[in-house]
């Protein structure tokens, strides 16, 4: 069985996708979550992980965090309601520690062994709002989720290994996320979306699902999942 780490498994995104994992059967699941966790399961396969990832540093991360991860997904989504005009420099810095570089640090120390075993699947996800410079109030969550599409040349490397690095840029999508967001008329939002409509977390879920278990082939690639935009 392949051991899976979900970060953020929390989000409404993560609930469908735990879901999905659970239905498969094949994995021996890791799920980190921040605050109240939205799913309760006997499964005996999942592992509840509690962490604030603004806690977390160089000394405790291998004591949190296993090393021999064959799949991590990184959902986290700290939202820090800032403009450009009036950000903080701290709540930047702290923005990008939790959605990006923690992260970056996790799927680091697992890349040696999913070399070795000719087997890794890494998601990290974006937002559309990196192509539009962010929404009025985002500026820290969207400057994070511009970091994850960088992709490290030794990552890159790592594809002869069957090791496979792709970002997901995430649209719209009808979550409890876009609650945090002050001033945000989701019904004008969405007018501007050529589908005309908000994916669901449970579409958002369904392809990331798909890129860890059937591709075979797509790797390095940011796959936006926008409606069109």
């Amino acid at each position: 069985m392949k051991k899976l780490l979900i970060l953020g498994g929390n989000s409404d995104i993560g609930i469908q996708l735990l879901n999905n994992v659970i239905e498969d059967g094949n994995f021996i699941i890791h799920v980190h979550y921040n605050k109240k966790f939205l799913k309760s399961s006997k499964h005996t396969n999942i592992k509840l992980i509690k962490k604030d990832l603004n806690l977390v540093n160089k000394k405790n991360l291998n004591k949190i965090f296993d090393n021999n991860y064959d799949v991590i997904i990184n959902l986290v989504g700290y939202v820090s309601n800032q403009s450009f005009s009036n950000f903080d420099l701290k709540e930047v810095q702290k923005t990008i520690l939790i959605n990006s570089l923690i992260p970056f640090m996790i799927i680091r120390n697992s890349l040696k062994n999913m070399s070795k075993k000719k087997y890794g699947r890494i998601i990290n996800t974006s937002s559309i709002g990196t192509k539009f410079g962010g929404g009025a109030n985002t500026f820290s969550y969207s400057i994070s989720k511009y970091l994850n599409e960088f992709m490290p040349s030794e990552i890159k490397k790592m594809s002869s290994n069957n090791v496979f690095y792709n970002t997901v840029r995430i649209g719209v999508t009808d979550t409890k996320f876009h609650q945090k967001i002050k001033n945000k008329s989701l019904s004008k939002r969405v007018k501007l979306i050529p589908t005309k409509k908000m994916a669901s977390a449970k579409d958002i879920a369904k392809y990331i699902f798909y890129l860890i278990t059937e591709n075979n082939f797509i790797t390095n690639e940011v796959l936006n999942i926008t409606g069109g935009e």
